[in-house]
């Protein structure tokens, strides 16, 4: 995976061309963006931290975009474990020590807030690192669904605990159910390819 550090916007900078397109999961549409880097963001779009599309035009030839729909199909059908698609998320040097962090664990592993906060030399920032995992743009391919607390809970996730709860599962760790203090009960077999959720997408409103 390439990670390409992105500060954010300068007032009166020139604006870039930034790209988007839709996609289906099982889990429910995706929205990508790229700028001409990289992969911009990943956001389920009934995210409430979904960012308008002011300004983006769709696009959906764009190479960066394919080949993040192609890897994240792949990821669900079980025949991918990384991806290759390069990263151009937007952030403060903060927020980017905490999103290259979570890129280092590997499918299946997880780590609470206050291990990512000792990998990025902050032992007593997980509060701190908690914004920061909440405000990454790109969902799956920076895996913050793979923080939860210090005693397995399964704490939060922007997209929801149900989403939360399916990811983790395909990645092989167990949680009966849906509240942010319950606690992992098996760490054991990969659902692979990814086995559909007993819960409808959209939710019921």
């Amino acid at each position: 995976m390439i990670y390409i550090a992105q500060a954010r916007k300068r007032p009166g900078e020139a604006a870039e061309r930034v790209v988007y397109r839709d996609m289906p999961t099982p889990l429910g549409e995706m929205r990508l963006v790229a700028s001409a880097r990289g992969l911009r963001g990943a956001w389920f779009t009934d995210q409430m931290s979904l960012p308008p599309a002011d300004g983006w035009v769709l696009d959906e030839s764009d190479p960066i975009l394919e080949q993040a729909r192609r890897e994240l199909d792949q990821w669900y059908a079980g025949e991918r474990r990384d991806f290759d698609v390069a990263l151009d998320p937007v952030g403060t040097p903060f927020q980017h020590e905490v999103w290259r962090a979570l890129c280092t664990l590997d499918f299946g592993q997880l780590a609470s807030y206050g291990e990512l906060a000792r990998v990025v030399g902050r032992p007593k920032g997980a509060q701190a690192i908690g914004g920061a995992v909440g405000r990454n743009p790109v969902s799956i391919i920076i895996p913050c669904h793979r923080v939860i607390g210090a005693d397995t809970s399964l704490t939060g996730f922007g997209g929801g605990l149900p989403r939360k709860q399916a990811l983790l599962k395909h990645e092989g760790s167990q949680y009966l159910s849906r509240n942010p203090r319950a606690r992992r009960v098996c760490d054991g077999q990969a659902q692979l390819p990814f086995e559909l959720p007993t819960f409808d997408w959209p939710p019921a409103r």
